[in-house]
């Protein structure tokens, strides 16, 4: 089928609410009756024609009151879905998720693609940071961007055959013939890993002299992923510089089309292994969206806490490592002890410390545990005053601010263009938290403010970093002060399942049950996506269902995806010593970025 062969559906009636204004300035501005998909999410999502695709986005990036950010960018597999109710028809969809500040809105723009002719123009001369969503979203679905400046594999190795993400490819090791490496395969991807700088676009020298060429790293090199930046270096001058990632890429995507709605909750902890609580959040979120579940009050305010336990724990290993980077060894150690201290409250509460998976649909696990309110109080007590040590003996030291002070910035305009959120959008002035833009879970009723800097610099990242605690602390203070009584889950057919001891009363609470913990749940047929402020950033998990006990796609947008691609604008023409400050201040946890 040839792509004018692909016929728009009528358009949705007009929706009247904000976020869909959007809408009536695309078709006053291109004259046609775009089709709008309904979703369960408060912002619009708009099908477009490939060929007048970059005319939109475009005008989108300049429109008044302009979509700044290119939050997103992916694709779906969409040959197998049965659910479609009407959509365009389509193969393979390409979609570009959108923010605006102004608006404080976004827009979904989706564009249908025929398996025989996966072409669509490249989006890098309107956003910078496409570069790496587009190269994403060739390696997992072989899609074509046309004029993208280099288009090959990012997370997996060059040599590799099929794009995972395609409903072709098989979703287990266990359906795949035994892996087995003798010494020539060893070497066949060993010669893989070879850096030709002619491949990238990189020139050996110029007319005075030869560059050398430095591999920094494997940086991480453990379990939760690696990478390694490929400097090009004049003397102590960075001229160019390559992130290379993908060294331990799991498919977490993928999994997450073979897991139960709820037997996938335990892979959110292991895409930011700091987040723990945090990371659950938006997945759990995007489920009760898609549902229509209502959680209690009770939970909600459980989940603000943990969540808040978390980023404590994320940014005390922040300032303590980039401390460390910058030459001051003893912070961290203190930190660590801190951090062991949130631990033992997570502990009590969860039953687990790094990863509790612990979050449900609808709810949470359990309630909390008795005096559960006294290690709360005891952490509340003892931290302002360990962070009122922190800031004299470490931030306000003078070797630490010459280090990091105009070191490694970036101004708001270039934030926004590489997608950057968080502390590392904060720290050029914009006060972008999506727990204050965007209340979930009863954020709205929290007092706090948002720490904001205006430097852009390694120095203000920190400073960010090390003010939030002392917000969280507050938020904290007020979970403890105004705690909630009332269930803490969904009495919901799709949330948990129901207490156990129930089960022994009648048979119908009993089938439930079964039914829910082995087959899971079935979620009716849609899209939902739900953005919260994880630890790092602003992290989205946008879900298909198709009618199943099982997701049909799960897109995860990360923060630290887009952070370490904006190394090289940073970079570039600075020294080899300022890169390894930079790496230290933008937050970047690996098994974020891979996946």
């Amino acid at each position: 089928m040839a792509e004018t062969d692909i016929a728009m559906p009528e358009s949705t009636p007009v929706d009247s609410r904000p976020a869909f204004a959007i809408v009536e300035e695309l078709k006053t501005k291109f004259g046609e009756n775009f089709y709008v998909q309904t979703t369960c999410e408060e912002f619009p999502t708009v099908w477009v024609e490939r060929s007048r695709v970059q005319e939109v986005l475009m005008f989108l990036r300049k429109v008044d009151r302009p979509y700044v950010m290119l939050f997103d960018l992916s694709a779906m597999d969409e040959r197998l879905r049965v659910h479609r109710d009407g959509l365009p028809a389509s193969d393979f969809t390409v979609f570009y998720h959108l923010l605006s500040l102004e608006r404080n809105s976004d827009i979904r723009i989706k564009v249908a693609l025929n398996e025989s002719d996966l072409n669509i123009p490249t989006a890098t001369n309107i956003w910078p940071n496409a570069n790496w969503y587009e190269r994403e979203a060739y390696d997992m679905f072989g899609i074509n961007f046309e004029g993208h400046p280099m288009l090959r594999r990012i997370l997996l190795p060059t040599y590799w055959e099929g794009h995972p993400l395609r409903k072709e490819y098989s979703a287990r090791a266990t359906e795949y013939t035994p892996y087995m490496q003798n010494q020539a395969k060893q070497d066949f991807e060993q010669e893989h890993l070879r850096f030709v700088p002619e491949d990238w676009g990189l020139k050996r020298g110029n007319a005075d002299e030869d560059f050398m060429f430095l591999n920094l790293g494997p940086n991480h090199p453990s379990a939760h992923g690696a990478f390694r930046v490929v400097l090009q270096l004049d003397g102590e001058e960075v001229k160019d510089c390559v992130p290379d990632i993908g060294y331990h890429h799991r498919g977490v995507e993928k999994m997450a089309e073979r897991q139960t709605w709820h037997s996938f909750i335990p892979y959110t902890d292991r895409v930011d292994y700091l987040g723990g609580c945090a990371q659950n959040m938006p997945y759990v979120m995007a489920v009760e969206q898609l549902a229509g579940i209502k959680v209690p009050e009770r939970a909600q305010v459980i989940r603000v806490m943990l969540n808040e336990l978390f980023r404590i724990n994320n940014h005390l290993l922040f300032c303590g490592t980039a401390i460390q980077d910058a030459g001051g060894m003893t912070p961290v150690f203190y930190m660590f002890a801190d951090r062991q201290k949130v631990y033992d409250i997570v502990e009590a509460i969860t039953g687990y410390r790094m990863h509790p998976a612990w979050f449900r649909i609808g709810g949470t696990a359990h309630d909390l545990p008795n005096n559960w309110h006294k290690l709360v109080k005891e952490l509340l007590e003892w931290m302002p005053k360990r962070l009122n040590e922190y800031h004299t003996a470490a931030l306000k030291n003078s070797v630490f601010i010459g280090r990091t002070r105009n070191v490694a910035q970036y101004d708001a305009k270039s934030a926004l263009a590489w997608g950057v959120t968080g502390t590392g959008l904060r720290a050029t002035g914009i006060d972008f938290d999506v727990r204050k833009y965007r209340p979930y879970s009863g954020y709205e009723n929290f007092d706090f403010d948002v720490p904001l800097e205006y430097e852009g610099d390694a120095y203000a990242r920190v400073m960010v970093h090390f003010r939030e605690i002392t917000e969280s602390l507050k938020i904290i203070q007020q979970c403890l002060d105004n705690m909630p009584s009332g269930p803490y889950k969904a009495d919901h057919p799709l949330a948990v399942p129901p207490p156990k001891d129930k089960t022994l009363q009648d048979i119908e609470t009993l089938i439930t049950h079964f039914l829910s913990v082995s087959w899971g749940p079935v979620m009716p047929a849609g899209e939902a996506s739900f953005m919260t402020e994880v630890v790092k950033g602003a992290s989205t998990y946008y879900l298909t269902s198709d009618k199943s006990t099982m997701s049909y796609r799960t897109r995860i947008r990360t923060p630290t995806f887009t952070h370490l691609q904006q190394m090289p604008s940073v970079i570039n023409g600075s020294l080899v010593s300022d890169l390894i400050i930079y790496l230290a201040t933008i937050d970047v946890v690996m098994a974020d970025v891979d996946r």
